[in-house]
């Protein structure tokens, strides 16, 4: 895969995951349920920006096997983490985690409940933001 069409992946994902947010976020009051899964969604599109704009192994085998598993979105998360130096990174990560399987799954969680992991998820968007652009740029991606 070319610079170009790397890039271009990576802000694909990325127009997803801040598409997600703003929906994940006008849904908290009123399905936490569905609120629980957009957010999700948006940190998995996040990781998958991520990993992307840093061509790490883990996006360039979820391209070869064309889909993304849950052990290769955590993996992607640790190598994240580690290559950025961005320890909160696994912990906005469980947060979303947590919404995906507590939130959506199991239906336990209330609005207030999701509203308190929100700045987690907003937090993912915001670093995938900076990296995406730095990756744009064609800058280093030297974090931490």
């Amino acid at each position: 895969m070319t610079i170009r069409e790397t890039v271009k992946r990576a802000q694909q994902h990325l127009e997803l995951a801040v598409k997600f947010l703003a929906e994940g976020r006008g849904l908290i009051d009123k399905d936490p349920i569905q609120a629980s899964e957009k957010l999700y969604k948006a940190s998995e599109e996040v990781v998958k920006a991520i990993a992307t704009a840093l061509d790490l192994d883990e996006a360039r085998k979820a391209l070869e096997e064309g889909r993304w598993t849950v052990s290769l979105l955590n993996d992607a998360v640790y190598a994240i983490s580690e290559r950025l130096g961005v320890k909160e990174l696994m912990d906005w990560w469980d947060a979303a985690w947590f919404l995906h399987v507590e939130g959506f799954h199991e239906a336990r969680l209330r609005g207030m409940d999701v509203a308190k992991r929100y700045g987690h998820v907003e937090a993912l968007v915001g670093l995938a933001r900076g990296v995406v652009q730095e990756r744009v740029r064609g800058q280093s991606f030297g974090y931490g």
